[in-house]
């Protein structure tokens, strides 16, 4: 039987599976989720979290403890305001917004320490995790498909 599944078919050379390696820790160095950064926070771990959107998107509703910085306005902005020591981690909208991937590139660029957490603000918000807007502190809760509903986390 042939297959031309892009599931099945892969190279089965030691070659490929150091790639695989290579690939998954370097996501692991430069990614985090948002199960993670709620943690981070929880325990008062040091880092910065920028949202990287506009303005309107801001005042809509952001992830407590954020500091809004749209990344057209990192390389003015970051290096007179963030220690080049202090860790980044970066959000934009969600899944389907690269900008979060745009602003770690730009913090990248000036030397920073830089993680982008992946879901962005919609994963933040389908894990139920508190957000803020201009009114103070919005709560939601999970979303059952997306989330654990009656558990800390996903153990995984």
């Amino acid at each position: 039987m042939t297959t031309t599944s892009p599931i099945l078919t892969s190279p089965a050379q030691p070659a490929a599976t150091d790639d695989a390696v290579a690939h998954f820790a370097a996501k692991l160095r430069f990614e985090t989720d948002p199960s993670d950064v709620h943690a981070a926070l929880d325990a008062g771990e040091r880092f910065v979290l920028i949202d990287s959107r506009g303005d309107a998107a801001w005042h809509q509703a952001r992830i407590p403890g954020a500091v809004h910085m749209p990344t057209a306005t990192i390389a003015q902005r970051a290096p007179g305001g963030i220690p080049l020591d202090m860790p980044v981690v970066t959000y934009c909208w969600g899944p389907g917004c690269n900008g979060s991937t745009r602003a770690a590139l730009e913090f990248a660029r000036l030397g920073y320490r830089v993680r982008e957490m992946i879901g962005g603000l919609e994963y933040w918000a389908r894990e139920g995790l508190p957000l803020q807007d201009d009114h103070g502190t919005v709560s939601r809760d999970a979303d059952e498909l997306a989330a654990p509903v009656h558990e800390v986390g996903c153990d995984c």
